[in-house]
């Protein structure tokens, strides 16, 4: 792949430069961003405008700190309370602070997550004219939906088992009617949970408990492929319509081979990190080669 296919057009010199690593929910974007941030001198932009919220981490599929292995972390967990709403308008006022802060420490900003309509306002905004003054370079991790929908599911039985119930059950007051549509509990499975939670005491029946438990989980699951078709959709609307010449990697067979238990190490590595590696280097380079 020519550098040119992760860059912005000319005067790319004068540019300071930023990696975006995109993607629907599940494909690997954090994972990615870490691996690369651990071979160059990196900081990341957290883009998912749930996970900018404290609390609620395991149903936000928020990184831990152990896994962010000394990486320092933006706009992750930065708004105390949950029913704030977080806008556009706040997300690029964020980001810009953050990259300046970054730019000034002689790193490079990574900016990844799943909040593609925040991205867009980033990036087309006439008004922060982002472009004139950032040389992008936007890595799109693609799985085919079909293998998505199933790691997914995987995913929120995994989700399950490490205490999402609970986990909301705390943040979660009985009698209190809550606005789904702003805050934390914008994130999937907190309404999708909300009626088991609210009726829970009140069955004694336990077999009757469970299906409605299910139901829930079942809801969840449903609404968390819906998501990551509506951000491929968008992905690709950015890409095509307005031109923003990612640079693809389709790491299907990797999820395959987590589905079927097969050692998925060894096809990451060499589908996704290191393409993705070379890609970055290149991108990085670019500058002194057009010197």
């Amino acid at each position: 792949m020519a550098p040119s296919a992760c860059s912005s057009p000319a005067l790319a010199g004068n540019k300071k430069k930023v990696v975006f690593i995109m993607g629907a929910t599940g494909t690997g974007k954090t994972k990615l961003s870490i691996n690369l941030a651990t071979q160059f001198p990196s900081e990341i932009i957290n883009s998912d405008k749930i996970q900018v919220y404290k609390g609620l981490d395991i149903i936000t599929n928020k990184v831990s700190e152990s896994e962010r292995c000394a990486i320092p972390h933006h706009l992750l967990s930065i708004i105390d309370d949950p029913d704030y709403d977080f806008t556009v308008d706040d997300f690029c006022n964020h980001v810009l602070v953050a990259l300046n802060h970054i730019i000034q420490n002689g790193r490079v900003p990574i900016i990844v997550g799943g909040s593609n309509s925040y991205l867009k306002a980033l990036v087309e905004d006439p008004n922060i004219a982002f472009r004139s003054k950032y040389d992008c370079c936007f890595i799109w991790l693609h799985v085919s939906l079909p293998v998505l929908f199933e790691y997914l599911d995987k995913r929120v039985d995994e989700m399950l088992d490490a205490g999402i119930v609970d986990e909301i059950r705390e943040a979660f007051v009985p009698g209190t009617k809550y606005d789904y549509s702003r805050g934390v509990k914008r994130a999937i499975g907190v309404p999708e949970l909300e009626h088991y939670l609210r009726i829970e005491k009140e069955i004694d029946d336990e077999a009757q408990k469970e299906k409605i438990l299910q139901h829930a989980i079942r809801k969840t699951k449903e609404n968390t492929c819906k998501l990551a078709e509506m951000q491929q959709f968008k992905i690709h609307r950015l890409n095509c319509e307005l031109g923003w010449e990612m640079i693809k990697i389709d790491s299907t067979p990797v999820f395959e081979a987590v589905l079927n238990g097969a050692d998925y190490k060894h096809l990451y590595k060499e589908i996704v990190f290191k393409p993705s590696m070379e890609i970055v280097q290149r991108f990085l380079l670019e500058e002194f080669n057009q010197g």
